[in-house]
């Protein structure tokens, strides 16, 4: 049987982002495998055994994060090497900047092609500090020579993508897809649910999805919502990371710690947006949000900064605002429990988000796979 490599800096990236194109993958008939560290700190409990059940092979490859650490780096790419030289891949299919760039540096020492790379939002972008472009986008024009397919999920990467000395040639790709049949159709108690969340039943809730880690905006957001003073309005928070701490802290110093509510690491948004009244995502980086795609796909309105990404899901909304604007996102915030444009916005968002259903994605990538793997 045909052998197919996917490759990603820590474990749990397959499960959240590539079980679609494992499935793909398997349909065409090929044996997938996984080259990850399993051992990283970002590693969930359970990732394992969900790798294992979809039928995927999995290989220990020691990744670090970080380009600076030259020997981790010089040893990720060593193992890397010697497992396309022992397996004989028919392809690898690569992910995340560090795994990505050892992964096409060491196909092209084994000799084993073709080779795609997905790139979820280069880390150079506009606005971005100018040591990204130094680093990152000299990386990636490099890189290219080696890439037989470059992966891009909004139309800012894909611009810059076109742009690269590619052994092969660009694709534009709307994301992983969300499932919106799956998302519409989700019933919930929401009585039930906003008592388990300690939240007044006739509340207007607004919540946010993302890892608490600065990038995600999520202290702007809580320094807007007090701002904002509106009477009866909760704001539910979900994720865990870093900033946890720091963030409960400034709940407190706000006095808003019966309105605003850190609500960890969730298994259950799908019925938290069916309980919500709103979404807000105000990252400062993103590829092209799932989460925000999730909120659109449950009919809430959304508030979102405009940035890559949030404006290919977003194009032309009035609840759109500057990623550093805290007085503007207040505003938004008024005007969305006030109703402004609401509907108009729901109903535009719904027939947006078509082009993003994971059916239509699942149909790009299989051609994709088709014309670099061969049937």
């Amino acid at each position: 049987m045909k052998k197919v490599l996917i490759v990603a800096h820590y474990s749990r990236f397959l499960v959240q982002f590539e079980l679609n194109d494992v499935k793909l993958l398997q349909g065409m008939g090929y044996e997938v495998h996984y080259a990850t560290n399993f051992e990283h700190e970002d590693m969930y409990a359970d990732a394992v055994q969900v790798i294992r059940e979809h039928g995927v092979i999995l290989h220990q490859v020691d990744f670090v994060r970080s380009p600076y650490n030259i020997s981790a780096n010089i040893k990720a790419y060593k193992q890397l090497k010697h497992l396309m030289q022992t397996e004989m891949f028919a392809g690898v299919h690569c992910h995340t900047p560090m795994a990505g760039a050892l992964a096409r540096l060491a196909a092209n020492a084994a000799h084993t092609a073709p080779v795609l790379y997905t790139a979820h939002g280069f880390h150079f972008y506009k606005g971005c500090p100018l040591k990204n472009r130094l680093i990152y986008q000299t990386a990636e024009t490099f890189l290219a020579r080696y890439t037989d397919a470059q992966i891009t999920i909004n139309q800012e990467d894909y611009a810059a993508a076109q742009k690269f000395p590619l052994r092969g040639k660009a694709y534009y790709v709307p994301g992983i897809g969300v499932d919106v049949q799956k998302i519409a159709s989700v019933q919930v108690d929401r009585v039930a649910k906003r008592k388990e969340l300690g939240i007044p039943e006739d509340a207007f809730a607004f919540l946010t999805v993302g890892e608490l880690i600065p990038r995600k905006g999520h202290e702007l957001l809580i320094r807007a919502f007090a701002k904002s003073n509106i009477s009866g309005v909760q704001l539910l928070i979900c994720g865990s990371g870093r900033e946890k701490e720091h963030l409960t802290a400034l709940i407190k110093e706000l006095g808003i710690s019966d309105r605003a509510h850190l609500l960890g690491f969730r298994n259950d948004i799908y019925e938290l947006l069916k309980c919500a009244d709103a979404f807000v995502f105000p990252s400062k980086q993103e590829g092209l949000p799932v989460a925000l795609m999730e909120a659109m796909a449950a009919g809430l309105p959304c508030i979102a900064s405009r940035i890559r990404g949030n404006v290919d899901l977003l194009p032309d909304s009035r609840y759109l605002f500057e990623s550093s604007d805290e007085a503007a996102l207040c505003q938004l915030m008024c005007d969305v429990v006030d109703g402004v444009q609401v509907r108009q916005e729901c109903t535009r968002n719904k027939k947006i988000l078509e082009q993003y259903d994971v059916r239509n994605v699942s149909e790009q990538m299989k051609k994709i796979y088709t014309e670099l793997l061969g049937d």
